[in-house]
């Protein structure tokens, strides 16, 4: 295998729920704004090339089952994690303000992560309908194999033992000569 393979083989594999993703994508997110405005100054290209791995990690980490709301939570993080770097002032209004605007000119970033997202979690609910669809399709080739091959074992067992029970004419005409 190549090494890649290898190197992702060995990351971690947890399964959040749904809303354990949107939480672990939120503070990931987070924490990211804080580090990117402390080190950074609040530069917008690493928050959001740093928005791209943690959708991934999110789309890749949640549940099978809750594999929709991937897509859903990792724009909610990437609007929780711009907090720190929109940089508004003036109170709630402007800082409110900041961050809708952060939103709007940073919406790239946004519905790149959305995307990758989204297709990270397609991919994954096709290849588990399609393990479905053959796990199926096997469980039914086998009952439906050894279920044929025990009727016709029983059918052959049910004619051999019929085959002399109908041959005993004598038995029939003795009935029939006591009848009349």
């Amino acid at each position: 295998m190549p090494p890649v393979v290898l190197a992702l083989r060995r990351l971690p594999s947890p399964r959040l729920t749904g809303l354990g993703a949107g939480l672990f994508a939120s503070a990931v997110m987070l924490a990211i704004g804080f580090l990117d405005l402390l080190l950074l100054d609040g530069s917008p290209v690493v928050y959001g090339l740093l928005f791209l791995p943690v959708s991934a990690l999110t789309a890749l980490w949640v549940r099978t089952a809750d594999l929709v709301t991937a897509p859903i939570g990792v724009p909610i993080a990437f609007a929780v994690g711009v907090l720190p770097i929109a940089g508004g002032t003036g109170g709630l209004g402007g800082q409110a303000m900041a961050v809708v605007t952060a939103l709007a000119v940073h919406a790239g970033w946004l519905y790149g992560g959305t995307l990758v997202a989204g297709i990270i979690a397609s991919v994954r609910k096709v290849r588990d309908m399609g393990r479905r669809q053959q796990r199926t399709r096997t469980a039914t080739g086998t009952a439906g194999a050894n279920g044929a091959a025990g009727a016709a074992g029983a059918a052959g067992a049910a004619g051999a033992a019929g085959a002399v029970k109908p041959a005993d004419p004598v038995a029939k005409s003795s009935k029939a000569a006591k009848a009349r």
